[in-house]
């Protein structure tokens, strides 16, 4: 089947008010399709669930290590992070310990999606900077594997080493060459790829070996750090966030904007990819959580699973007026 499938559904009472259609791909570690919904070989942009890809070169070429940096520090390289303090503190003190300022980031500010921090901006009739971009994690990997390659300051620039060496990192796991890219919200290049490739890419991260060259152990240590530190990574109340803590075996999740999902799944060295396309996250969230159910690492009567699949949508008196729920395909 090549066409879009429903993974989700919205019900006002018995009646199915709106589908969120999309595309789902289940790889095993050496890259064959498991299970897959819709179009495993539908183009696709990543999103920002590719960041555990574009922070490899950090690891694999010694550059973290170099400086100094600690699981925290790749969690956040990988993050979609709320903008809370614990964020905006860890990236400001990574950057501070480089020699580098806020100045030096090219990911551009965005008000916090935390409220606490949000409201202490707003209080102190102050402006968010950099480190409050969602990305700023990511940028403070790009800055390092930057300074250590000894480039120059335009580190976002598709021509420029860091980018370079994110795009061979990406073609390498992916194990296809990269059709076009975009530029991302936080101006960095997206590369494309199938579907079937980013589930392929993550299983190969599952099934990273310590033992395995330093590809495999850049990989290891990026899934390890994002499972340690599942509040880097997202935020309280954050799908990813809330998933993670709530799954039965270390599970990696990441979110990209435009309803993109993506799981690695060690213990069974298996990954999955997935793309709603209509854009709606809430039809991802609750895909990706179906998903994780069907594989057996989420309790369905967990609180968090409950949170993102088979949810009760109230109104404004409290009333439970429907549900999202999974597609029968996923049910």
């Amino acid at each position: 089947m090549t066409k879009p499938v429903p993974l989700t559904e919205i019900w006002r009472g018995p009646h199915r008010e709106s589908v969120h259609l999309g595309h789902a791909v289940i790889c095993d570690a050496g890259g064959d399709i498991i299970e897959a919904w819709g179009n495993a070989g539908e183009v696709v942009l990543p999103r920002s669930s590719a960041k555990m890809i574009q922070a490899l070169p950090l690891v694999a070429s010694g550059a973290a290590d170099a400086a100094g940096l600690g699981t925290r520090q790749l969690a956040l390289a990988c993050a979609s992070h709320n903008g809370a303090a614990i964020h905006t503190e860890g990236v400001a003190d990574w950057i501070a310990g480089l020699g580098l300022r806020e100045s030096d980031f090219l990911c551009g500010a965005h008000e916090p999606q935390d409220r606490a921090a949000r409201d202490a901006l707003i209080r102190a009739g102050a402006a968010p900077c950099q480190f409050h971009n969602n990305c700023s994690g990511k940028h403070s990997g790009f800055l390092t594997l930057n300074r250590h390659l000894g480039g120059g300051p335009e580190y976002i620039d598709p021509a420029h080493p860091v980018q370079r060496a994110v795009l061979d990192a990406f073609e390498t796991v992916t194990d296809a060459p990269s059709p076009f890219h975009v530029i991302d919200g936080c101006s960095a290049p997206n590369p494309a790829t199938t579907l079937h490739a980013m589930a392929r890419s993550m299983a190969w991260y599952a099934g990273a070996r310590e033992d395995g060259d330093a590809a495999e152990r850049a990989a290891l240590r990026l899934w390890q750090a994002m499972v340690a530190h599942p509040d880097l990574v997202a935020g309280e109340g954050r799908a990813c966030t809330e998933l993670m803590r709530a799954c039965t075996e270390p599970v990696a999740l990441k979110t990209g904007a435009e309803a993109f999902f993506i799981a690695i799944l060690p213990h069974r060295r298996i990954g999955v990819a997935l793309k709603v396309i209509d854009g709606g996250t809430r039809g991802a969230e609750c895909a990706i959580a179906s998903i994780l159910v069907r594989l057996g690492v989420l309790d369905p009567d967990h609180p968090a699973a409950r949170k993102f699949r088979n949810a009760p949508i109230t109104n404004w008196r409290g009333i439970e007026t429907g549900m999202i729920r999974p597609a029968a395909a996923l049910a």
